[in-house]
């Protein structure tokens, strides 16, 4: 629990802990209220004895709320820094994972921060810093009587075995259940997001029973460890409620032969129960505190895997791009899928890649914007490998629209600007000149309510067209100088094509760089240079017009010259 130490939560948890220190010092005076009542009330019969005793014990007692209630907002205080400082960072990093290439964004870390935050604002963590005022208590009760000491020892000993034992025996029933069950919700998930296919084809109930499968192991799992905790807890309840009665049988036994007073019996049993139940509490949430153990754990895994050197701060860049024999697998030992690629691009050259399916085109796009990390070669933007850059920093010299094209929930100028604040007078401008520079002001204006329109969870409000236009100008934005577009024509009618080749003239008039896969003969012929691509080499590249006429059947008309992995093809004069 050295988490709780870390230095965004220490002043927390310091306050807690001193409160704890006073509460449970307060928390003594209604045992030794009882044992004055017991030996000095009844035997002086003093009414105003009673009185100030009763006053001064309730001093305490309402001392005691105040404290309990500031260690209680202290620790939630503590809970809600976690979440400000991890979370985002959670987020990030799951992000860049999933953008990455892992199959799904990594939204366990988020899950995990929730753990963390779930200790501090629950009992468990109440039971944590109570626990160590354990030998105090023990302390008191030995000053009251010896034998009563070493009982209240020997049970605290037992109590503490019980916990060890519990932790031995539940900490891998605990692991296989949080494994599996991220494992039922991923797969959940993965039902979720292809329902129409799963549906429209009759698969619900092979789907079903598919997933009820996995879900069973997370059932059985579940199940023992439930039942190991569950007897344990049980066992630990009992064996308190046996303590007690045990410590007022020796109690009764010290007074019968009057080595002890009654006073002294009743406060020893009050506060053994008040010292053991912070263990009992402990044992029966040893749960919580072993997912948050493991949470804190696989966050600091997250830090660091994903832990870089400080990036020092480029200039912006004008748009050069060159790749260095680019080597790309997605696993060691898998084939590549990009091999030993190499090319060019001159700031405001416009670069049409093309061939067959899985010939790996957008991955080579993804090498590009530094979204892969090749096995081998570099990737440079004006010079500098783009896994260098700082993320955000690039994003806003970078426009991107990918083949499967996703909208977020919010306005149409929201998605555009990137979710910049849109309230801003400077941003609008931007906003407005992307959606310009993309050909889709016109179209905008004709929605609902323009601008801000809402484009609702999944942008089912617009069309797959509409979708790619509005994806297109957000990719516009903030003027970039590097502009990769995968397909952007999949979804257009014949207005949306001719408002793409338009958008092309205005970033090459601009000396914007462009890279873009497509098959359209429209688009190939109205860009630079081509590159064909096939198995993941670069089976051509050069001018569009030379590539063309050689991908046709042209060869009298162009000439290839030698190029390292790949033919370059060149005019003619």
């Amino acid at each position: 629990m050295s988490w709780l130490l870390s230095k965004g939560l220490r002043s927390f948890v310091l306050l807690a802990a001193a409160a704890s220190l006073l509460l449970n010092v307060a928390l003594l005076m209604p045992a030794l209220y009882m044992m004055q009542v017991f030996d000095r009330v009844f035997a002086s019969g003093s009414v105003e004895t009673l009185v100030m005793l009763s006053l001064i014990t309730l001093l305490f007692l309402v001392l005691s709320l105040f404290l309990d209630v500031a260690r209680t907002r202290a620790l939630s205080l503590a809970g809600r820094s976690v979440e400000r400082l991890l979370s985002p960072t959670a987020l990030r990093g799951a992000l860049e994972q999933a953008a990455g290439g892992a199959d799904r964004a990594d939204v366990d870390a988020l899950r995990d921060v929730a753990q963390l935050r779930g200790l501090l604002n629950g009992n468990g963590i109440l039971a944590l810093f109570d626990a160590p005022w354990l030998p105090v208590y023990l302390l008191v009760i030995t000053l009251m009587h010896p034998w009563l000491g070493l009982a209240a020892t020997v049970g605290a000993v037992v109590l503490a075995t019980l916990a060890m034992l519990n932790d031995r025996f539940t900490r891998v029933p605990a692991d296989t259940v949080v494994r599996r069950t991220r494992s039922s919700t991923r797969r959940a998930e993965t039902l979720a997001r292809n329902a129409e296919v799963i549906v429209g084809m009759g698969m619900t109930g092979a789907a079903i029973s598919r997933w009820q499968q996995h879900h069973d192991e997370l059932l059985r799992a579940q199940d023992e460890h439930g039942r190991r905790a569950a007897t344990l807890a049980a066992l630990a309840r009992a064996f308190r409620q046996v303590l007690q009665v045990a410590t007022l049988a020796i109690g009764a036994w010290l007074v019968i032969g009057r080595q002890a007073s009654p006073g002294v019996m009743i406060a020893a049993t009050v506060l053994l129960g008040r010292a053991l139940q912070p263990v009992e509490h402990l044992i029966g949430g040893w749960r919580v505190l072993v997912d948050a153990r493991g949470a804190w754990r696989r966050m600091g895994e997250r830090r660091a895997a994903g832990s870089g050197e400080p990036r020092v701060a480029l200039p912006a860049p004008t748009g050069t791009l060159e790749l260095e024999r680019l080597t790309f697998a997605l696993a060691p030992g898998r084939p590549p899928l990009i091999r030993n690629v190499g090319l060019t691009l001159a700031a405001g050259d416009s670069l049409g890649i093309v061939g067959p399916s899985a010939s790996g085109k957008t991955t080579l796009l993804r090498l590009m914007l530094g979204l892969r990390r090749p096995q081998s070669g570099t990737a440079r933007l004006d010079g500098a490998d783009v896994s260098r850059w700082d993320r955000d920093t690039l994003g806003t010299h970078v426009g991107y629209l990918p083949q499967d094209v996703e909208l977020f929930a919010g306005t149409v100028g929201e998605n555009i600007a990137r979710f910049a604040d849109v309230a801003d007078e400077h941003s609008s401008d931007r906003i407005v000149r992307a959606a310009r520079r993309a050909h889709v002001h016109d179209m905008i204006l004709q929605l609902p309510d323009g601008y801000d329109t809402q484009v609702g969870d999944a942008a089912a409000a617009l069309s797959g067209g509409q979708r790619q236009r509005i994806a297109l100008a957000r990719a516009l934005y903030g003027d970039p100088r590097l502009v990769v577009l995968d397909e952007p024509n999949a979804n257009l009618d014949a207005a949306g094509e001719a408002a793409l080749l338009a958008t092309l003239a205005d970033l090459k008039s601009s000396g914007v760089t462009v890279v873009m896969v497509t098959h359209n003969p429209a688009f190939t012929a109205a860009l630079d240079k081509l590159a064909v691509l096939k198995n993941g080499a670069l089976e051509m590249f050069g001018p569009s017009a030379a590539v063309l006429a050689r991908l046709h059947g042209g060869a009298q008309a162009a000439r290839v010259v030698p190029f390292p992995a790949a033919r370059t093809v060149e005019a003619l004069p």
